[in-house]
């Protein structure tokens, strides 16, 4: 038991790192933070393969990397913690799956798809009064509608990538994807 929980913490510190450095290549960045990048995959791996506890830690301490190393964008206090600590926590129920058929890529659009609700209620309640007259060429009348659309133009695309990248490995690295590189 004790040569897994080193283990786990010492991958966990790992991935961190991994997914810190991959959220530096950025294929685009909107003004007020959010941007289109694999950085969520690391953690989503993780997860998948040490579970949700171990996962939600790992994005805790990510979502904390995030706002200091990356110069992070807040308003307010509630701000930094909805979106940084709360959101890149919630990519820890990507191991809520862990074990089942398929369980990396559904765990990954739930964690994925957690990160994207946090944002969005937070972009809908706190940085609602920033709201333009328009965006994408339409109209603003609601800050839950351009929340909606802000933060979906960056985590749709960030999604699917790590959805595809997982795909990609899935075949040379599925011992190691599922975790059953653990119980040897």
């Amino acid at each position: 038991m004790k040569k897994n929980s080193v283990r786990a913490l010492t991958e966990g510190a790992i991935m961190v790192a991994a997914a810190q450095i991959l959220g530096y290549l950025v294929l685009y960045r909107l003004p007020w933070g959010g941007s289109v990048c694999l950085s969520m995959l690391p953690i989503m791996i993780y997860a998948h393969r040490w579970g949700v506890k171990n996962g939600l830690l790992a994005g805790l301490v990510f979502g904390l990397l995030q706002y200091i190393g990356d110069n992070g964008i807040a308003i307010s206090w509630v701000s930094m913690l909805g979106d940084y600590l709360v959101a890149f926590g919630v990519l820890g129920l990507s191991g809520v799956c862990h074990g089942k058929k398929n369980g990396l890529f559904v765990g990954s659009l739930v964690g994925g798809v957690a990160r994207f609700l946090v944002h969005y209620v937070v972009g809908a309640t706190v940085w609602g009064e920033y709201m333009p007259e328009t965006f994408f060429g339409m109209t603003m009348t609601t800050p839950w509608f351009y929340s909606l659309l802000y933060n979906a133009s960056y985590m749709v695309p960030s999604i699917a990538l790590c959805l595809l990248v997982e795909a990609l490995l899935w075949k040379p690295m599925n011992r190691y994807l599922t975790g059953a590189d653990l119980a040897a």
